[in-house]
């Protein structure tokens, strides 16, 4: 497929596509991964909804777009997304940014659930076709705002309800999870678009190793490595085992292009005890335990960050459990949560300052 047009930023030129390939942009205010790669092709790709998931195997049939690659797609929405204003603009297409961004979505419940009273609704734009992830998951407009809504077992829906409210609870920027009817929901953190959130990849690639994202977010701002230290530091104590450069990222203006701080912390049903109580609750042979102490030794700045990091008691952690409204041994949970903050304590103690 060759590509001519704009990418664009509302209404807002920041590159032009020529035979696929960008011939000129802003480099303020490009897309960090375009910025980083000037690769169109796989900044498009990347938009495009997991072909994998079975509901999106539905949802492209009753678009009538079965057949459709990752490319065409995401093209059938020009791109666009809920959580930022960047979106394509094919040459010779008078379209404005209010034509292409997404006002409703009728296929929510066919996403979500493979619904087949969404699968006869007339075909129309629909945020689903960009909406990453391996899960089956949606986008719902309610009270005046879209809510992401992911479907997952009693204990994946524990590990985000628990662990947003625990991050909370120690002061970290943490996107707010609710559930209902086997689901959890959690709000548009960029309050439809009014801030563009982009993942890590952007920045680093898929490069997930510690020190080379605190190296990378330190050089563009401390205040931003302090923020990814308090997401790894979450990601260790709670067993966070998904974490990857598609499921952290910055938020940034969109006027000017410059990065405000990192996202909430976001996506952690991964976590705890999502796949199983571990044998080993005493963590002694925690591998993401071992890679955060290993960022401390090697990094003086990080190591100073850590030092400020609150830490849990048992009396906040059972609280939160108990208050997620799903059963769970709380003890179990406690004594998993304190065991790894007294190891991560303890590693940071061992070194000088």
């Amino acid at each position: 497929m060759c590509l001519n047009g704009e990418i664009r930023s509302r209404d807002h030129t920041l590159g032009a596509v020529r035979d696929s390939r960008l011939a000129e942009w802003d480099e303020a205010r490009l897309p960090l991964y375009l910025l980083r790669t000037k690769d169109v092709e796989a900044w498009l790709r990347g938009r495009a909804i997991d072909a994998h998931r079975t509901n999106s195997r539905l949802l492209k049939k009753a678009l009538r777009i079965a057949g459709a690659d990752d490319m065409d797609a995401v093209l059938r929405v020009h791109a666009a997304t809920i959580t930022d204003t960047y979106w394509f603009c094919p040459e010779g297409e008078a379209l404005a940014y209010d034509d292409i961004c997404f006002k409703e979505n009728l296929f929510a419940a066919l996403a979500l659930r493979g619904d087949p009273d969404s699968f006869n609704q007339p075909c129309s734009r629909t945020p689903e076709l960009t909406n990453i992830g391996s899960y089956e998951k949606c986008w719902l407009q309610r009270d005046g705002q879209w809510w992401m809504v992911k479907q997952g077992n009693s204990l994946e829906r524990f590990s985000e309800i628990f662990i947003s409210r625990l991050g909370q609870a120690l002061g970290f920027p943490m996107a707010e999870y609710l559930q209902e009817d086997g689901t959890v929901l959690s709000p548009d953190f960029t309050r439809f678009a009014s801030v563009n959130y982009e993942p890590a990849e952007g920045i680093v690639g898929d490069d997930e190793d510690y020190r080379r994202n605190f190296e990378a977010f330190y050089a563009l701002s401390p205040a931003l490595a302090r923020q990814y230290l308090e997401i790894i530091y979450m990601d260790t104590l709670c067993f966070n085992m998904d974490r990857h450069t598609k499921n952290y990222g910055v938020l940034r203006d969109v006027a000017t292009g410059g990065i405000l701080s990192m996202a909430p912390n976001f996506d952690n049903n991964v976590a705890l005890f999502s796949r199983g109580v571990p044998r080993n609750m005493n963590r002694s042979n925690d591998k993401l335990i071992a890679l955060w102490g290993e960022l401390l030794e090697r990094d003086e700045r990080a190591l100073k960050l850590a030092r400020a990091l609150p830490a849990p008691t048992w009396e906040m952690a059972e609280h939160y459990v108990r208050n997620a409204g799903i059963p769970i041994d709380a003890g179990d949970v406690c004594e998993f949560i304190m065991n790894g903050s007294a190891l991560m304590r303890g590693q940071i103690e061992r070194l000088k300052p």
